[in-house]
């Protein structure tokens, strides 16, 4: 049960929470560098000294920035993950929690409303929000694909679908896996031009492939032995899920598989907690998406063909084809 004091303190935690947006932002850490006055690290943000000098001592009373005799300081973690030229330079895929806020802060208007209020980042077609968005979605990806991968299976897949696959993390990783393995990633031209350029880093332009499409209108083709949704369905509402599901059913060879990752409610929707949060991070960023229960995909998939479905995880169903 919460406390009252504690339900204090949660009100206030936006306060520490905008800061180190604002930091990212801003991109102090890149600015602090190894090491800055406050009238230095606001030349290099352009921005007022006075108020810079603010923000560097709440991060440092944070723990976020280190100060010595007016020099303020990266920590160990800082310097590693939030200075640009770092190999685990963080910041890209951090900008996209930098843009929630602005959905976030308008959540009183979407319980009233019923839906977002803000158009989403993809509908307003805003080019660093879509960067922001993959980044973070591909930061994810990359420490999840593997076990992905792991947990379904590679063997026997000749043709992969990965439908809104991003960064295409998901299908490279299914590719290095099965050498016989032939993947394609389907998304919207600006992602796919993004997911271009990781599958050319990873050297399997011979074996990944993108295609333009839109996944809410897509007849998808047919054949596949693996179509993946991973993190697709809760961008949506219940009828264009299902109407999603049939045109997978579609796709699909006979004995294929749908692999579908995404949060899973249990029956009550209250919990586990970060699937209950993520709804309403869905409520003021998409038209009607959701989190949903493990029962809700099960009647979708059967109403779409499926027969044989399995629990293969936390966030993860297998859907077979019949």
């Amino acid at each position: 049960m919460l406390s009252f004091a504690d339900f204090n303190q949660i009100l206030r935690g936006f306060q520490e929470s905008r800061l180190l947006l604002t930091a990212i932002e801003l991109d102090v850490f890149t600015a602090v560098g190894t090491g800055a006055t406050a009238l230095q690290a606001a030349r290099r943000m352009k921005t007022d000294a006075r108020a810079t000098g603010m923000l560097l001592n709440a991060l440092v009373a944070m723990g976020a920035l280190e100060k010595s005799d007016g020099v303020y300081l990266n920590t160990a973690e800082t310097r590693r993950y939030l200075v640009a030229g770092s190999p685990d330079n963080a910041r890209p895929a951090l900008m996209h929690t930098v843009n929630m806020w602005r959905a976030w802060n308008t959540l009183t208007e979407s319980v009233r409303a019923g839906a977002a209020v803000l158009p989403p980042g993809v509908d307003r077609q805003e080019e660093e929000w879509t960067e922001a968005f993959i980044a973070a979605m591909h930061r994810n990806a990359e420490s999840a694909a593997e076990q992905l991968v792991r947990a379904v299976g590679a063997a026997g897949v000749r043709r992969l679908l990965d439908i809104g696959g991003g960064s295409g993390a998901y299908a490279i990783a299914f590719a290095r896996a099965n050498p016989e393995l032939r993947a394609e990633v389907l998304d919207l031209p600006r992602v796919v031009r993004i997911a271009q350029r990781h599958i050319d880093a990873a050297r399997l332009t011979d074996r990944v492939t993108t295609r333009i499409g839109d996944l809410r209108t897509e007849e998808f083709g047919r054949g596949y032995d693996l179509i993946l949704l991973s993190a697709i369905c809760h961008m949506l509402g219940p009828e264009e899920n299902q109407d999603l599901l049939r045109r997978c059913h579609r796709a699909l060879a006979t004995g294929g598989r749908l692999v579908i990752r995404d949060f899973i409610l249990e029956p009550g929707k209250t919990a586990p907690k970060p699937a209950a949060l993520f709804a309403l991070n869905m409520l003021v960023a998409t038209r009607s998406g959701s989190t949903y229960t493990e029962g809700e995909y099960r009647a979708w998939l059967a109403a779409a063909g499926f027969r044989a479905v399995e629990r293969a995880g936390a966030d993860l169903l297998v859907a077979r084809s019949t």
